[in-house]
């Protein structure tokens, strides 16, 4: 059966355990649009490579399904296979063949004429910046080249989804920012979905159209970043607290400045601010809580993770 929907991934409730009980994914469900970029946010352990593991066919749901682009990854698994790619966090590619023979294998494995593939290799080589390296053995490459490169051999095969897993884990942060031009580059690169897994708040943030986030196997949020963002107001009030946090969260809240999206992290409070922060760090000198320091800053993603789960995201 072919994609009848407007969705280009559609997931729902996917679950994994593992023997012995563990579950690794619990119930997971969302769907991801031809042209978006869709990002699974959580830190190690939260389910991110079980749940794409299940979505590329290596890992077999035990419970609900998946389709990509109409074929269900576990009853029409080579079809899934077919229409989707991905890059692993580990490296895939021959070092021991140049750049343009990896690409050249990866197009007749997945059956593209060699015509078509070398226009494809000309396409992809100008956006990536791959020119002159096509020409050298990939046991030659940087880190950040041969990352290049391994998107590059996954576009080959023109897929109707992408997975990109951790796909700037281990690069430093100038080549980061380059693959995620890159990235962001080629988002709307013939209505191709993207599905990305990090923990890095900026990737997700920069990149995302939304962002699922995961802990524990569960989604605990799923929105545009900035809608997640909005939720905590334009800036937080960050107090460390040298008494009972509980007591000070409670004066806070009687005071009208900690409302409803403010929450405690062992002796740190963090107080979403939908007024002049300014004026609350005055209330909050006057209101006599022995406090340790007292901040303003931007909420982040690890602050909607935090207040979600009560435990950080960033490492």
């Amino acid at each position: 059966m072919g994609h009848t929907g407007d969705w280009t991934v559609e997931v729902e409730e996917l679950s994994k355990t593992y023997p012995g009980g563990v579950e690794a994914v619990r119930q997971v469900s969302f769907c991801v649009a031809p042209g978006e970029v869709f990002g699974l946010l959580g830190p190690n352990g939260a389910g991110k490579s079980t749940t794409i593991g299940m979505l590329t066919t290596t890992i077999r749901p035990t419970a609900g399904s998946a389709r990509l682009a109409g074929f269900d990854v576990a009853r029409n698994p080579r079809q899934a296979r077919a229409v989707s790619s991905v890059v692993f966090q580990d490296a895939v590619v021959d070092r021991a063949l140049t750049g343009r023979q990896n690409l050249q294998l990866h197009a007749r494995l997945w059956g593209v004429g060699s015509e078509t593939a070398e226009r494809r290799i000309g396409e992809l080589a100008e956006i990536f910046g791959l020119g002159s390296l096509l020409r050298r053995e990939v046991e030659h490459y940087s880190g950040g080249e041969r990352r290049r490169l391994e998107i590059a051999r996954a576009l080959i095969s023109d897929p109707k989804v992408l997975f990109l897993d951790e796909p700037t884990v281990g690069l430093d942060t100038r080549i980061r920012y380059e693959l995620l031009d890159l990235i962001a580059g080629i988002r709307s690169r013939s209505g191709m979905a993207t599905v990305l897994t990090t923990h890095y708040l900026d990737e997700a943030e920069r990149l995302c159209d939304r962002i699922a986030i995961l802990h524990q196997g569960r989604v605990v949020a799923l929105d545009p970043p900035k809608k997640l963002l909005h939720e905590l107001g334009h800036e937080l009030v960050e107090l460390r607290v040298a008494g009972d946090p509980g007591e000070a969260l409670t004066k806070l809240r009687h005071a009208g400045i900690a409302v409803d999206g403010a929450f405690s992290v062992g002796s740190t409070l963090t107080v979403p601010m939908d007024r002049s922060a300014a004026d609350a760090l005055e209330t909050i000198r006057n209101l006599g809580i022995d406090t340790e320091s007292l901040t303003t800053r931007r909420p982040t993603l690890d602050d909607v993770y935090l207040q979600l789960t009560g435990s950080r995201l960033a490492a």
